[in-house]
């Protein structure tokens, strides 16, 4: 008796001491995750790898005609740290799981938004961004399921859906060079801050002429015409004397108010109208 409640407690520890181990199995089918920077925009492809290992894959292993999670276990994910152009479609920054209706002729390539499932169970086409048809070309064997960028440029890639002997490339494009030089011309243009600061300081302190008040107004004036400065011209002009004037350039500085300066626009026209 006092024998078999041993064996009893031994194989309880035992048993107890093995399921508090965390074992970790190989996947018949590996993750990866590939990154390729396009211009300054950074695409990353999440997925699992599956093998061809002697099967039959289009039409068969993976039917035609059908949502495929174009690849393993969880939704393969595509992200764009950009906006970017897919087949020449815009497509918003941002992380999409990538799904796929493979076909002999033409593939679908779907963006959809919701990232984070697994694989194409739960699939909802009316959760899709964009849809693109692409075609399918032959290429050398590829026992495992491989996405790769064997064309770059700085403003666009190709990403080739590889697996057997078919490569699927879709086009990508991130626009890098308008981008970049759209950015270089708005860092060099002169800013309407700055010299409507310096106008707003000298006047409400008396600490220049009207003539410099004036020199910085036009400036900031020259760069963007908005509510602000358009009431400080107005409150110069009213201060210079010229009545007429002072009104017109408050109207106009509530002509450019935006929703979120109603107040501010009421209280210039409150404030125009006490002017004589």
């Amino acid at each position: 008796m006092r024998k078999s409640l041993l064996i009893a407690m031994c194989l309880l520890t035992a048993t107890a001491a093995f399921s508090q181990q965390q074992v970790r199995t190989p996947r018949p089918s590996p993750s990866t995750t590939i990154t390729q920077t396009v211009g300054t925009t950074d695409v990353t492809v999440k997925y699992s790898r599956p093998g061809v290992k002697g099967r039959a894959v289009w039409g068969s292993l993976v039917p035609y005609g059908q949502v495929w999670r174009t690849g393993a276990n969880e939704a393969t994910t595509i992200s764009f740290s950009d906006d970017v152009t897919i087949e020449g479609q815009k497509l918003a920054k941002g992380t999409y799981s990538l799904h796929t209706i493979p076909g002999p002729a033409e593939w679908t390539v779907i963006f959809n938004s919701v990232a984070d499932q697994w694989g194409s169970y739960s699939y909802d086409p009316t959760k899709d961004t964009l849809r693109v048809n692409v075609k399918p070309v032959p290429a050398p064997h590829a026992e495992w399921l491989t996405f790769e960028f064997p064309e770059l440029t700085t403003d666009t890639a190709k990403l080739a859906i590889r697996w057997e002997k078919i490569a699927v490339p879709v086009t990508i494009n991130t626009d890098t060079t308008a981008r970049t030089l759209a950015q270089f011309r708005n860092a060099m243009k002169p800013d309407w801050r700055m010299s409507y600061m310096a106008a707003n300081f000298a006047f409400e302190n008396n600490a220049a002429t009207p003539a410099e008040i004036n020199q910085w107004l036009d400036q900031s004036l020259a760069v963007n015409q908005n509510t602000a400065n358009l009431w400080l011209k107005a409150r110069v002009q009213q201060k210079a004397g010229d009545i007429a004037a002072a009104r017109a350039t408050a109207q106009q500085a509530v002509a450019k108010a935006t929703d979120a300066q109603k107040d501010f626009a009421a209280e210039i026209t409150r404030q125009s109208a006490l002017w004589k």
